[in-house]
């Protein structure tokens, strides 16, 4: 198993359903025990994590995934393959979180509310994690919340769709204008 695996073994494609909550916890639990910052200011830095997370997954899925390569490339190839268990690593993911996230707000902000902050963000990558596997492989109950992700998400893979980006939420897609409906 290597980091920079394209599709991965089903160990490692499912270690983020493990080590995510495993991190999330062990990061909350720091939190509660250690941090000096007022509650308010850690949960509001942790909401504001998750719902940057939400616009973050629309620009990268929108941008990146569909417009830089070799992104691109590999991107397409889950388009292909929506089945196959493609995806990044744990170790990649957690990596890219820790220094794009945790890191410069940690320079601008102490610990605490970078911890918290990254936290809301990991979380809001966690429930990607799970809905985006789960568009692919799970029935979802009609008139359901994740039916309706299913449903959009399937709009986003049609052959020459251009749209439908966010897999979480369909938010950006309103705002942006990419909800073409078909």
């Amino acid at each position: 198993m290597t980091p920079f695996k394209l599709e991965q073994h089903p160990v490692a494609y499912f270690a983020d359903f493990v080590l995510y909550p495993v991190a999330l916890v062990a990061g909350s639990s720091l939190l509660w025990l250690k941090a000096d910052d007022p509650i308010w200011m850690l949960l509001g830095s942790a909401i504001i994590g998750f719902l940057t997370w939400s616009l973050v997954e629309y620009l990268l899925h929108r941008f990146v995934l569909h417009g830089v390569q070799p992104f691109q490339h590999w991107h397409e190839e889950h388009h292909r393959r929506p089945f196959a268990l493609i995806g990044s690593s744990t170790l990649v993911s957690m990596a890219l979180f820790v220094v794009l996230v945790f890191l410069p707000l940690f320079l601008i902000t102490g610990p605490w509310i970078a911890l918290a902050a990254t936290l809301g963000t990991t979380f809001g990558y966690l429930l990607y994690v799970f809905v985006h596997h789960g568009t692919h492989h799970w029935k979802a109950r009609p008139g359901s919340w994740m039916q309706a992700r299913k449903r959009d998400h399937a709009r986003h893979h049609l052959p020459g769709a251009h749209g439908w980006y966010g897999v979480t939420t369909s938010f950006w897609d309103h705002v942006f204008r990419t909800d073409d409906r078909r």
